[in-house]
């Protein structure tokens, strides 16, 4: 973290805490401890890591206008054009007996900060009261001056946290549709509003969708921030297409708004994060701390999709037969530990961004070692295990095992190589206590020649908006609700800057007239079609490479007993080729290139979605068929052109497209270029080595030349 020059870090204690094994604070509540009941020699335990807040106080307020008491000047610096508005506000307080903002009239300040180090201004109040974020009312935090004036220290508006979405998505593909194209959609235009839209993948009407949402409800939290972008001076912009973000996951819950009594979200973030200019301080944080704190917030520089999540398996406590286990706290727990470790750099007080090592490969590490644990821990707990076999048919059995093929869809989204990375393994071995060297965590500043290939074998949590789509997918997949905050750059209006997207990989170019980034489609269809295959994607590749060798057979036997005087007999008969052994190595190594993998990589790897659980049967083998019709179209064009007369008989037409059916089952159920590769590269060298496919194809005849 960069330097704080002063001690200003406040913090609030979350859970049960203890002062000298007396219970003193119960519950999650936000509340602090009295002053006097501080002393050297008091010690308080928790349970849960200090949460970052802003502000003693806090209170919810409507800004009516800006005002300029006679005692006053103008801020002498501010985004725009002068003269600079004033950072004293009128406001009006929330009435609890009306429930509108009718109450106490009050003159507080709201500082209008200096220019960070890239002259930016990280909030002004220019049109702050017209803001139209604020329709439902301001949060305000801070404390008394020496005046005895309100001043503001960080802002939230109030229709963020509300229970009230501006729009709902019914249905599983509309969700996956929303979080591909929506989401960010003309975020440019989208300056200084709000948008809050819940998806739910099994509701068929609006109203049944806020149902299940109770107050204590807890949800995990994942985390995006777009760019700065804009005619600023020290504007962000896309780079080949391409900007990065920020990427972590919180925890919130459903609570009682302390002043209107309404149900609303209080969000806490876990951030990693490493070495910033702005004093942003990695681990736990609330929302008002994080986003709107006026020195270091991102509420008013940056466009942020919040997703709340909403799945049962993750967030409600198990109870076994008497014993209780909560993979929330786990979730709590993992981050937590990652967070702590960027604070300080693992003791050397760097914590530098890489390629293995960045928010959101590690916030993806934690919760892979979140889950790894909260596994292990079911796992050795022979009681438990009891339980669940006596009482198969249990609500607490059946969740659980939701939890599980949750957790495998997770490791092999987190684990896309096929492997899991080798500092992650061993640093959930450190957690469940089974590692006997040296019981530590790799330290961040361990990684230097193997950053690149460290990090291209988690390579889907390699950037922040490709894990937020997709994790946010996958939960949907999963019967997550999934509860979209979007801010963009709220509160007052700096000209010189807008919003800028989070993209994926070369995400900022889209086919024209489209929202389909292109680039970026190409890109994760070729590192998803790397994946390494393990022993069952083998022995599937086998299978298939068997049957396609029987029908092929079959086939050309039918074919032979239906027209005897053809030379279907001679084109799959016993009839070694002759060359010398060398060039039989060659023709082996070439055909390995082409036309197996170019062809695969082609035909199959480029054209056909990865398939991951939230593509559909259907799509995938809409494409999958497409894929193959242009594939066989390919064929015949080429051996046009290459006037050979027999290479487009029937039945040779007939076995490729059974070789390209063979290698889309393989692909389907492996998601392996390397698999697909093997089947038609020993297709095609059998054939062409042992079964007379060279004199076959010499002693075709060729078709005239026009």
């Amino acid at each position: 973290m960069a330097p704080r020059p002063f001690d200003d870090v406040t913090v609030v204690l979350r859970g049960d805490v203890q002062r000298e094994g007396k219970e003193i604070l119960l519950g999650d509540s936000l509340s602090y401890l009295p002053e006097n009941s501080l002393s050297n020699s008091l010690t308080l335990r928790i349970v849960r890591e200090p949460v970052q807040e802003t502000g003693r106080y806090y209170g919810l307020v409507k800004f009516v206008e800006p005002v300029l008491p006679a005692n006053a000047a103008l801020p002498t610096q501010c985004p725009g054009s002068p003269p600079c508005t004033s950072d004293w506000m009128r406001v009006r307080h929330y009435n609890p007996v009306s429930r509108q903002f009718d109450g106490v009239e009050e003159i507080i300040r709201i500082p209008q900060q200096p220019q960070d180090k890239d002259g930016v201004y990280n909030m002004t109040t220019r049109d702050l009261a017209q803001s139209p974020a604020g329709e439902a009312g301001w949060y305000i935090s801070g404390a008394l001056d020496q005046a005895g004036v309100f001043t503001v220290q960080a802002m939230q508006p109030r229709s963020i946290v509300q229970l009230q979405p501006q729009q709902t998505v019914l249905g599983f593909r509309r969700g996956l549709d929303y979080i591909n194209f929506r989401n960010w959609e003309a975020v440019e235009t989208r300056k200084g509003t709000i948008q809050t839209v819940l998806v739910v993948p099994t509701a068929n009407r609006s109203g049944n969708a806020l149902v299940d949402w109770q107050e204590g409800d807890r949800v995990l939290v994942m985390h995006l921030f777009g760019g700065r972008g804009g005619n600023h001076a020290a504007h962000e912009s896309l780079i080949l297409g391409t900007y990065a973000g920020h990427f972590s996951f919180g925890l919130g819950r459903v609570v009682r708004d302390p002043f209107t009594n309404d149900l609303i979200f209080d969000i806490d973030y876990l951030q990693v994060y490493g070495n910033s200019s702005d004093g942003t301080i990695s681990g736990a944080n609330t929302w008002r701390n994080y986003m709107g704190n006026l020195v270091r917030g991102k509420a008013g520089t940056r466009p942020v999709s919040d997703v709340l999540i909403k799945l049962d398996t993750l967030t409600e406590d198990y109870n076994f037969g008497g014993t209780r286990l909560s993979f929330f706290n786990e979730l709590l727990g993992e981050p937590s530990l990652i967070g702590a470790r960027y604070r300080i750099g693992d003791g050397s007080g760097d914590s530098t961004i890489t390629s293995a090592t960045s928010c959101v490969q590690d916030s993806a590490q934690g919760l892979f070692l979140a889950m790894q644990r909260f596994r292990q821990i079911i796992e050795t707990n022979p009681q438990v295990m009891e339980w669940m076999r006596a009482n198969p048919n249990d609500p607490t059995t059946q969740r659980f095992r939701r939890l599980m093929k949750l957790g495998t869809d997770l490791e092999n989204h987190l684990t896309p190589m096929g492997v899991v990375r080798w500092d992650w393994s061993q640093n959930g071995e450190v957690l469940m206590g089974v590692r006997s060297e040296d019981d530590q965590f790799i330290s961040i500043d361990d990684f230097q020649i193997r950053n690149l290939l460290t990090g291209l074998i988690s390579w889907r949590t390699a950037l922040p908006r490709q894990a937020h789509d997709e994790l946010g997918m996958l939960f949907l997949t999963n019967g997550a609700k999934l509860w979209f905050l979007r801010p963009n750059q709220i509160g007052g209006n700096d000209p010189g800057i807008e919003p800028l997207e989070a993209t994926l990989a070369m995400g900022g170019w889209k086919l024209p007239l489209t929202q389909i980034p292109i680039f970026s489609v190409l890109i994760h269809r070729t590192f998803g079609g790397v994946t390494i295959p393990n022993i069952t994607d083998w022995l599937i590749t086998l299978a298939v490479l068997l049957g396609f060798i029987v029908l092929a057979f079959a086939i050309t036997q039918t074919a032979y007993i239906a027209s005897p005087v053809s030379s279907t007999t001679h084109f799959l008969s016993w009839q070694p080729s002759t060359l010398p052994w060398y060039q039989t190595i060659l023709t082996l190594i070439r055909f390995l290139f082409v036309p197996a993998l170019l062809k695969e990589y082609i035909f199959r790897v480029l054209l056909i979605p990865y398939p991951k659980p939230w593509v559909s049967e259907f799509t995938w083998w809409s494409w999958a068929l497409l894929a193959l019709g242009i594939y066989v179209a390919y064929y015949v064009l080429s051996v046009r052109l290459r006037r050979s007369k027999a290479a487009i008989r029937p039945i040779l037409l007939v076995l490729v497209v059974l070789l390209g059916f063979a290698c889309i089952i393989a692909y389907r159920y492996t998601g392996s270029l390397w698999t697909i590769t093997i089947i038609h590269w020993a297709a095609v060298s059998v054939w062409w080595l042992l079964l007379g496919g060279q004199q076959w194809h010499d002693a075709a005849p060729r078709l005239a030349k026009p």
